[in-house]
């Protein structure tokens, strides 16, 4: 996957979404507070990703988190 997010391609989010790490990733996000994923993606959406990272700070905090997130950069 290319690192610059421009060139991030709907095949790189399903290789993401289909691959080990981003299924666990996947399983936390569904598990944690709904509210602040809501929050999260609606800043997202907008383009307001520092609102959106702010949403996700709890969630960022666990390191099985940050693990799979670094895994998913590899």
């Amino acid at each position: 996957m290319q690192k610059n997010s421009s060139q991030f391609s709907m095949q790189d989010a399903l290789r993401l979404a289909k691959s080990d790490a981003g299924q666990r990733l996947l399983t936390i996000l569904k598990q944690s507070d709904g509210q602040q994923l809501e929050k999260a993606r609606d800043a997202a959406a907008t383009g307001d990703y520092s609102s959106a990272m702010q949403a996700l700070s709890t969630l960022m905090q666990r390191e099985d988190v940050r693990q799979l997130l670094k895994q998913l950069e590899e």
